[in-house]
């Protein structure tokens, strides 16, 4: 699972507003139930697959705020309006390009099948270097931005060489469905869609470019508050136990994603089918993985200014989290 509707295309976000006068958080971590922590989600991600795996009820209040994609929700975890929330592995670069008061906590790790090239089935386009010209949908900011650019890279082009449309998921599939785009590069669950509902076919996956990350980003605030500190650290250890509990139970999952979504779940267990995403440690490896990315996009100006990853790594719950990872 990618943390990101066709179906779903009508997801829409919750007032921010109302996170504003949430109650005030807890002065040390001792007590729990004083903490209201700002949760921002994707539709059929952290909120769905904890109640699947029957780990919603925490000691503290958790008021949650939908998102389209991941760029928006680190703004609104840098300005504070929410404390934590997951995204894939781009957002978090373009969040440090713009000097975000935020910082990546945990990560996990999925498969790269799901990260997507697609076209349309009829489509004559059979290699990387066909896209040279074409307008290929991609949301800006999105994993599915940096895989494109890795993508052209890897073919010997650069986005110079193509037009790339800047577009939300729910447009992106109307676009790609009426064929107003050549191409367009997705994640699942709209992989599985554009695979199974809008007769599309994969140009191009993952293998050998994307790196298939995800991360639990919080905003600097919230990690300078004590009490919020210590309900995060709750948190990220349940969503790494959740991540567990979805690998053994993929088809409970796929329900529970597509009763979250309205997406079929043919489309939802084409994707749990890929392999959900797993709890891995922020080590060296994935650092360096991030900063190539980050670098790519310097190279290609898509960024104007180099970014430093591992300065926007925050590394004080992994003990909690290796615990995590290697309980049953």
């Amino acid at each position: 699972m990618r943390l990101r509707n066709g179906i779903l295309l009508a997801v829409t976000a919750f007032s921010l507003a109302a996170c504003a006068t949430s109650a005030p958080a807890a002065s040390s971590g001792d007590d729990l139930t004083k903490v209201v922590l700002k949760v921002g989600d994707q539709k059929g991600s952290s909120k769905a697959l904890l109640t699947a795996a029957g780990l919603e009820k925490a000691p503290y209040k958790i008021e949650w705020s939908t998102f389209t994609s991941g760029p928006p929700l680190l703004e609104a975890a840098s300005g504070g309006a929410i404390d934590i929330g997951g995204v894939g592995n781009t957002p978090p670069i373009f969040a440090a390009a713009a000097n975000a008061k935020i910082a990546v906590v945990s990560a996990a790790k999925g498969n790269v099948d799901s990260d997507a090239v697609v076209v349309p089935a009829d489509s004559p386009l059979r290699t990387v270097q066909d896209l040279r010209g074409k307008n290929i949908a991609v949301a800006k900011g999105s994993s599915a931005h940096g895989q494109i650019l890795l993508t052209l890279k890897k073919a010997g082009l650069s986005t110079k060489d193509v037009k790339l449309n800047f577009l939300q998921p729910a447009d992106a599939y109307a676009a790609f469905t009426q064929k107003r785009v050549d191409a367009w590069a997705i994640w699942d669950p709209y992989t599985s869609q554009a695979l199974l509902e809008a007769n599309g076919r994969v140009l191009v996956d993952g293998n050998g470019t994307a790196n298939g990350y995800t991360f639990q980003v919080a905003g600097r605030a919230a990690l300078d508050d004590p009490g919020k500190a210590a309900a995060i650290k709750d948190y990220v250890t349940r969503i790494a136990k959740a991540q567990k509990w979805s690998d053994g139970h993929r088809d409970e999952w796929a329900q529970a994603w597509s009763n979250d979504t309205g997406l079929a779940t043919t489309i939802t267990k084409a994707a749990t089918g890929r392999g959900p995403d797993l709890p891995v440690a922020i080590d060296d490896e994935l650092i360096g993985s991030e900063q190539q990315l980050a670098d790519t996009f310097t190279d290609d100006r898509t960024l104007t200014s180099k970014v430093d990853f591992v300065r926007f790594v925050d590394k004080r719950y992994a003990a909690d989290l290796d615990a995590a990872r290697s309980s049953k």
